[in-house]
């Protein structure tokens, strides 16, 4: 089963479709993408250094994440620790 904010996740567009906001700021590596399905920001993996997508999460409370990655296709939610 599918958790209830998966299921009402947006798809908003990505705000920095090249790479992730921040370390595109600070000139930081990432090692993987994931989109915030509430607003758009895409933040760096939990393997990146700086593990903006994680960080946005506290930050917001924003619930799920897509993968930004090509060829992958799957969601994570923080709140309930479920992946789809």
């Amino acid at each position: 089963m599918v958790c209830p904010h998966i299921e009402k996740a947006g798809n908003p567009p990505a705000r920095t479709p090249t790479g992730c906001e921040e370390c595109l700021k600070t000139g930081s590596d990432w090692v993987q993408l994931r989109r915030c399905l509430s607003c758009g920001h895409v933040g760096c993996c939990d393997s990146s250094p700086n593990k903006h997508a994680t960080a946005h999460y506290h930050k917001t409370k924003h619930p799920v994440i897509q993968t930004f990655e090509p060829g992958e296709d799957w969601k994570w939610c923080y709140v309930d620790e479920v992946q789809a």
